[in-house]
């Protein structure tokens, strides 16, 4: 047997009416616009006194691990890596609340108890997973919601990518406005949106890729991608290898930091697959197929993340750059999996493309994926169509949802729940409250509950 036979059998690619080339070439698509996070990630956990090396080891793995996790049990081409937002949380709000509970004397470190607290919280995922609520959820969530989300992502990813652009810069009275276009790395983001935007035009297969690649080399003629080299000698993972706390994280006082990680991986996971699946097509007769098997590989990613000494894993709304260049099936994400192990060996040869360009400032561009991240917004936008925008009880919840993502801290979980909240109050007060799936009312108390909490 042919491995292209095998390779068609094990992953059903005629029957998603895809090749190996297209999938090969979604996977390295999405392996590039995501490569950002090897060098982020370990960059903002060190903050809270973990190993640089070694987050960055962590990361490559859990993220490969988590990608074959996805393609095998569920067939997407929907990739997994530690979250942006929930690192954050993690190193900037969870540990300095853990450091001061647990003062300088105590043995363990506040990051081993938030890695054990994440590890509980993907414990119980995979619990949730098996009652298939979470599945549950993606089909209770209703058609104008579900596009609202992607749109809301699109915006999001767009606004991400004119901030590492440069084109967007922050503005002490309007927050944002143009940047300085006359600056080199500006210059450059531009020439590649220009150039994947003409490509795209013309129809031109892995026209994303080829851009970055393109604008990456024009960088280094320019001197502003600097040439690092091909390989560098890989990390040791034991200073974060199974260092998570168990009996910290459930001490008392520490049952809050668990459902925090519990909810902001339950509604970005679900926002992430509901925007890339309605995107990518995957979400047909109001159904997710395989949905359960895609929120488990999701739920068990985070575990091991945590065990290898990462924050928590979850899916990448970067997918949709892979999806957009023809990838459906898992064979996109083997390959974003396979680029994720090698990036262990070619470090230097990633960070051409994944690293940032310093200004002077201390602010860093990223020249190469910032156009990518806008043209991937753009295509996000085509499901706005299918929202019913004559009907207030669907427009208003729709168009709350997608503001509310990029215009309230770069939040997917904000943007569902303003959704959420607003298409039940509405769908109720107009007596229309049998439309809603019983799961969104159920959600709405909570979110309210969730915001009463950091009011009061």
């Amino acid at each position: 047997m042919s491995s292209a036979v095998l390779l068609d059998r094990l992953f059903r690619l005629k029957e998603s009416g895809t090749t190996v080339k297209t999938e090969v070439v979604a996977g390295i698509t999405t392996f590039l616009t995501m490569a950002y996070i090897i060098f982020v990630q370990p960059a903002i956990l060190s903050y809270c006194g973990m190993d640089f090396d070694a987050v960055m080891v962590a990361t490559c793995i859990a993220s490969a691990i988590a990608c074959f996790l996805m393609a095998l049990l569920a067939n997407y081409p929907i990739a997994l890596a530690p979250a942006m937002g929930h690192n954050v949380y993690f190193a900037f709000v969870a540990c300095p609340i853990l450091a001061s509970i647990l003062g300088e004397s105590a043995k363990i470190k506040p990051w081993q108890v938030a890695l054990g607290a994440i590890f509980i919280s993907g414990i119980i995922f995979i619990i949730f997973s098996f009652f298939g609520l979470r599945e549950r959820i993606i089909e209770g969530v209703p058609v104008s919601l579900r596009n609202a989300i992607a749109v809301g992502i699109g915006l999001l990813i767009a606004l991400i990518g004119f901030e590492w652009s440069g084109v967007t810069i922050a503005h002490p009275v309007t927050y944002l406005t143009l940047g300085k276009l006359n600056t080199p790395p500006v210059i450059l983001s531009i020439f590649g949106l220009v150039i994947m935007s003409i490509l795209l035009a013309r129809g031109v297969k892995g026209a994303i890729l080829i851009g970055m690649l393109l604008t990456a080399c024009c960088g280094i003629c320019f001197g502003i991608t600097k040439y690092q080299g091909i390989i560098s000698k890989i990390p040791s993972l034991a200073p974060t290898f199974m260092k998570l706390s168990f009996r910290g994280a459930l001490s008392i006082g520490f049952f809050e930091l668990i459902f925090v990680f519990f909810f902001l991986d339950l509604f970005d996971t679900v926002g992430t697959l509901i925007g890339v699946g309605e995107k990518g097509g995957f979400i047909k007769n109001n159904e997710f197929p395989r949905a359960r098997q895609a929120l488990f590989s999701d739920a068990l990613s985070t575990v091991i993340g945590s065990v290898l000494g990462t924050s928590t894993v979850t899916s990448y709304v970067e997918s949709a750059a892979g999806i957009s260049q023809g990838g459906r099936t898992g064979l996109s994400n083997m390959v974003t999996g396979a680029l994720m192990i090698c990036a262990l060996l070619f470090k230097p040869l990633v960070s051409m493309i994944g690293m940032g360009y310093k200004l002077d400032s201390g602010v860093f561009l990223y020249p190469a994926i910032a156009p990518a991240l806008i043209i991937v917004g753009s295509m996000m936008m085509s499901c706005v169509r299918k929202i019913e925008w004559d009907d207030f009880t669907e427009s208003i919840p729709a168009f709350l949802t997608i503001t509310v993502m990029p215009f309230c801290g770069f939040s997917i979980t904000e943007g569902i729940s303003f959704g959420f909240i607003s298409y039940a109050l509405l769908k109720l007060v107009t007596g229309r409250s049998k439309e809603v799936h019983a799961l969104i009312y159920i959600f709405s108390v909570l979110f309210l509950l969730r915001y009463a909490y950091f009011l009061f």
